[in-house]
């Protein structure tokens, strides 16, 4: 029941409508008996600044940024995590009893999350796409000691930034799509990730996969294929690769354990239910 003492969650971004976090938050928020209510709040790009202070005012307790402000709230923190420096990226902020922001990225965490069981350190992997995303995937991947990255994208300058901000943590390399080496490549990887937006329900493109469907004639059965979208689900990319006999995986545990772990951040350390949140996104996926 909301009072005039419960305090609030809110996700900030442009656009946020779309977005299934305040179902899932609000069904472990109520499981766990927290006075306590998520809601996600749209914002303008130049109003940033002055939202996110405003809310240091009223009774909001934390924050998830997404696209796309995750670089721009860095200027706002008083205090950023270790992790989020590395990948340049902020997902969660928390405000402190002395009303400043403390940033961190619980993306890292949530993208492991499907992965961490399957034994795959000293393996391979192809990351298709350099924006944000890819880069809490570098790292994630980097965590679970896979032995070398490559990456796939058609933007030169995000590629060559991507490698000089990782190159010293492992062995990566950066290929335009046009690139004759990828079809061994794409043969050979253990895990391929998808983190472009190609496909997503959202998006003009969501019938397409990623560079094409004549990109992946030589993809091989027991290469593991991981979309990081999760509307739809499955992809038409996850689609096609099913069909080639790939195990897949789409980004709905990714987004449920980054979203439990925030919690679990703005909580001082609750324990927080998954499969609450799971069952609470069922019908909207």
């Amino acid at each position: 029941m909301i009072t005039s003492k419960t305090s609030f969650l809110a996700l900030i971004g442009n656009p946020v409508s779309h977005s299934l976090s305040p179902i899932m938050q609000n069904a472990a928020i109520q499981y766990l008996g927290l006075d306590l209510i998520y809601m996600a709040i749209p914002c303008k790009n130049e109003d940033l600044e002055i939202v996110v202070h405003s809310l240091k005012k009223m009774n909001c307790k934390g924050l998830n940024i997404t696209i796309p402000f995750k670089q721009k709230v860095f200027d706002i923190c008083s205090e950023i995590s270790p992790v989020a420096q590395k990948v340049k990226a902020i997902n969660t902020l928390k405000l402190t009893n002395d009303k400043n922001w403390i940033g961190t990225n619980t993306d890292i965490d949530g993208f492991i999350y499907p992965l961490k069981n399957l034994n795959l350190a000293k393996k391979s992997s192809l990351i298709l796409g350099s924006g944000g995303a890819a880069r809490s995937v570098i790292q994630g991947l980097i965590e679970l000691k896979f032995s070398k990255i490559t990456i796939i994208s058609r933007k030169i300058n995000s590629l060559n930034e991507l490698i000089s901000n990782f190159k010293n943590d492992i062995k990566i390399k950066g290929l335009l799509s046009t690139n004759t080496e990828i079809d061994n490549l794409i043969q050979e990887t253990d895990l391929i990730i998808n983190t472009t937006p190609v496909g997503m329900s959202n998006t003009k493109n969501n019938d397409e996969i990623p560079f094409g469907q004549s990109f992946w004639n030589s993809i091989n059965s027991k290469t593991i294929v991981y979309d990081l979208i999760y509307n739809p689900s499955p992809t038409p990319f996850l689609k096609f690769c099913d069909k080639k006999g790939c195990m897949t995986i789409d980004g709905t545990q990714m987004l449920i354990a980054q979203g439990a772990k925030s919690l679990s951040f703005w909580t001082n350390g609750l324990e927080v239910p998954f499969e609450v949140m799971h069952d609470a996104l069922k019908e909207y996926l």
